[in-house]
């Protein structure tokens, strides 16, 4: 998450009015349930998750054991068994 300054962001009249509740500190804005992005969409790890376990299928498939692709991928064997089985 990016930190921007308020004064660069939001009208003086806005800016005065925060600072009666909170100066010098990081205040969190949700976005609107309808503008929420779910977790990694904006970054594009949840995609790269999903191609890499989509990897991890195929070869699993073609033959490679849980061990092999738990060494190749980094991963415990038991996230390699949760991967293959989920549908």
């Amino acid at each position: 998450m990016k930190y921007v300054n308020a004064k660069t962001i939001l009208p003086d009249k806005l800016v005065r009015e925060l600072q009666q509740y909170i100066q010098g500190e990081y205040v969190y804005i949700p976005a609107l349930n309808e503008q929420r992005k779910q977790w990694g969409e904006k970054s594009g790890y949840r995609e790269e998750l999903k191609q890499r376990n989509n990897r991890i299928r195929v070869q699993y498939y073609n033959g490679s054991s849980m061990d092999v692709l738990a060494d190749q991928y980094c991963l415990s064997l038991s996230a390699i068994r949760k991967i293959i089985y989920q549908s």
